[in-house]
C-alpha cells in the first residue's frame, strides 16, 4: 500500500504548516487514519488520529494546535499544525490502522521548527 505524504518544511515558531497524506480508495475509506512523527534521537510517538466517522485524538502535545481531517472525494487525510514549536520538529508519517494495527506506513515528511 502506498501512501503519499508531503507538506513538510522549514518554518519560524508560531507559524503553520498541513500536512497531506493520500491513500488507495479501498484502504481510505474503511479504516482509521493516522500520523505520527519522530523526533531526532527520539521514538516514534503518536500525534493523531482519525476514524471513519471522523472521531478525532490527539497526543497532549499537541492538543489545540493540530487538527487531523479527512477527505473522501480525494482520498485525503490532513494534518493542520498551527503555533508550531521548536519541538515539533520530527519527520512526520500518516498511517493506517487496520486489523488491529498501525498496519500501512507512509514515507516520512520532514518539518523544522525554528525558533
Amino acid at each position: 500500500v502506498q501512501l503519499q505524504a508531503s507538506g513538510g518544511g522549514l518554518v519560524q515558531a508560531g507559524g503553520s504548516l498541513r500536512l497531506s497524506c493520500a491513500a488507495p480508495g479501498s484502504i481510505f475509506s474503511g479504516n482509521t487514519m493516522g500520523w505520527y512523527r519522530r523526533a531526532p534521537g527520539k521514538q516514534r510517538e503518536f500525534v493523531a488520529s482519525i476514524s471513519t466517522i471522523s472521531s478525532t485524538h490527539y497526543a497532549d502535545s499537541v492538543k489545540g494546535r493540530f487538527t487531523i481531517s479527512r477527505d473522501p472525494a480525494t482520498n485525503t487525510v490532513y494534518l493542520q499544525m498551527n503555533n508550531l514549536i521548536p519541538e515539533d520538529t520530527a519527520d512526520y508519517y500518516c498511517a493506517v490502522y487496520s486489523y488491529n494495527t498501525w498496519r500501512y506506513w507512509g514515507q516520512g515528511t520532514l518539518v523544522t521548527v525554528s525558533s
